[in-house]
């Protein structure tokens, strides 16, 4: 790296990148505007490219830039997470940010004491519920490069630390007007009907779906949601099913007209589990992160 290149400047190319407008970016580092478009400068040379280009009244990042963005964005993660680094950690005084990854079932299960613990007990401490994605479980080693933890149920991760969250059963969830079902849903009706499912991809999808085809059933997909509270709209009025955590099931019944029926064929349990990237294993915040949503967990469970 050429020496007249500060590692300051990852600042402000983060910024000038988000916000694609150098009065912008320069309020929101804190540095004036003369001082920020000097940083523009600098960065420019090094790249041996322009990275903001004037289209209009405004700028339009480079493909360069588009590229930087991402790896900037990782790099000032890592870096706030190692500058933020304790021997000891005090939740009642700290100022510190966390970030979580989970589905919005996590989040509606543990969520509630969860919110109540943080209140009561670390009024300072920032938790960011990072919304899960098809591309951050498929990609779920650098998921956790730049996140804190991920709620994820066992059978897509391993050799990485975690702690056993909560367990659940699946359930088929279909519309009170379902035609085809009645009291008893049968391993025929789970390969003839349409299916509704969440994060249907070859590696993103439920662990009780892959038990589905071991048992030689094929589910027709016909619907692809990224949340799980958007099945019930997806399954009323329709003949669809779909498979949801028991918990979830109930939850879902009290407000839409849906309700759950066993599945025929046995299906292993979901076991939910957090998991981390080693190099916070021995960090004292992360370690009471860690703590506090075993607890919540264990709330969770005893409040079922």
């Amino acid at each position: 790296m050429p020496k007249d290149v500060d590692l300051n400047l990852l600042k402000a190319l983060r910024a000038l990148l988000e916000e694609r407008n150098v009065t912008r970016a320069a309020e929101r580092i804190g540095l004036s505007q003369p001082a920020t478009s000097a940083a523009l400068g600098k960065l420019r040379r090094h790249f041996g490219d322009q990275l903001l280009v004037r289209v209009g009244n405004g700028y339009q990042v480079t493909p360069l830039a588009t590229q930087l963005l991402e790896q900037v964005t990782t790099t000032m993660t890592m870096a706030d997470r190692v500058f933020s680094l304790q021997p000891e950690f005090d939740a009642t005084s700290a100022e510190r940010r966390f970030t979580v990854v989970a589905s919005d079932y996590t989040i509606s299960t543990l969520g509630p004491p969860l919110s109540t613990m943080l209140a009561e007990h670390a009024p300072g401490v920032q938790l960011h519920l990072r919304p899960i994605t098809s591309e951050a479980v498929d990609g779920a080693p650098e998921t956790l490069r730049e996140s804190d933890a991920f709620v994820l149920p066992h059978g897509f991760l391993s050799d990485l630390p975690h702690t056993d969250l909560i367990t659940d059963e699946w359930v088929c969830l279909i519309a009170e007007g379902n035609t085809v079902v009645n009291d008893v849903v049968t391993t025929d009706n789970l390969a003839k009907l349409s299916w509704v499912t969440v994060y249907h991809r070859p590696t993103a999808f439920t662990t009780a779906l892959r038990e589905l085809r071991m048992h030689g059933v094929e589910p027709k997909v016909r619907l692809v949601t990224e949340s799980y509270a958007t099945l019930p709209a997806l399954l009323v009025g329709t003949d669809r099913i779909t498979l949801v955590q028991r918990r979830l099931a109930e939850r879902l019944a009290l407000a839409w007209p849906v309700r759950a029926v066993p599945s025929p064929v046995p299906l292993a349990p979901l076991k939910l589990a957090l998991w981390w990237h080693p190099v916070n294993t021995a960090d004292a915040g992360h370690r009471w992160l860690r703590g506090v949503v075993e607890e919540a967990a264990r709330v969770a469970a005893s409040s079922h």
